[in-house]
């Protein structure tokens, strides 16, 4: 069925324009929201007088839907994702994203009205359509780019981490025997020193003991 359209409808259309839906979608959805009505000869009727009315409106939206796709002129947005071998995306570009980054430039588009040509499934230049009216479609860019992860390379950074904590482990051993040796060598010593120390006790006693035998026996 043929609607005519109340307002913007964003992904159908826009206010005024003549649209075709399903049976169904129009008569339970965009006939009871208010958004359209059918597009009978009393309501086309009603359409074109209305037009009559509001060409200048028109003339005006167009103008300023021009003045809008100067703005954006050859925009490329760039939009960072995952990747894995072969530059393959994990997940995928929504046109709800290039929404989000259009508005964050001062553009408001909404993701209804946003299309991109060919599906996104690796990194590279992609074309997408931007619906600013409904006689105005504008084109812009976006660059897919990311950083690629291989199997090779969580290896390499696996492997290197192993043989970090080996160094490490064995760094710490040869600390712990160089202590262990230092402690023996200072006991060893302190063993010796008493020995020393005993045995030259007992020599000046067996010195002073032969004195005084010595002076007895005179």
């Amino acid at each position: 069925m043929n609607i005519i359209l109340l307002q913007d409808v964003p992904g159908l259309g826009f206010k005024d324009e003549i649209v075709k839906v399903k049976n169904g979608y129009g008569r339970n959805y965009i006939i009871p929201k208010g958004f359209g009505v059918i597009a009978n000869k009393s309501n086309s009727k009603i359409l074109e007088e209305n037009l009559k009315q509001t060409v200048k409106k028109q003339e005006e939206s167009i103008k300023n839907a021009n003045k809008t796709a100067k703005n954006i002129g050859e925009l490329v947005l760039e939009i960072k994702v995952k990747t894995g071998v072969e530059d393959k995306i994990f997940g995928s570009v929504t046109t709800a994203q290039i929404s989000k980054l259009l508005l964050e430039k001062g553009f408001e588009i909404h993701k209804k009205n946003i299309s991109i040509q060919n599906k996104v499934n690796s990194l590279g230049e992609y074309d997408v359509n931007l619906k600013i009216h409904k006689d105005l479609t504008h084109e812009i860019k976006i660059n897919v780019s990311g950083s690629v992860e291989s199997k090779k390379v969580k290896s390499s950074t696996k492997e290197e981490s192993k043989k970090k904590v080996e160094k490490e482990e064995k760094t710490k051993n040869k600390t712990v025997k160089e202590e262990e040796s230092k402690k023996k060598v200072e006991k060893e010593e302190k063993t010796k020193n008493k020995t020393v120390k005993k045995s030259a006790e007992l020599n000046s006693k067996a010195s002073t003991d032969n004195k005084k035998s010595s002076s007895k026996k005179k």
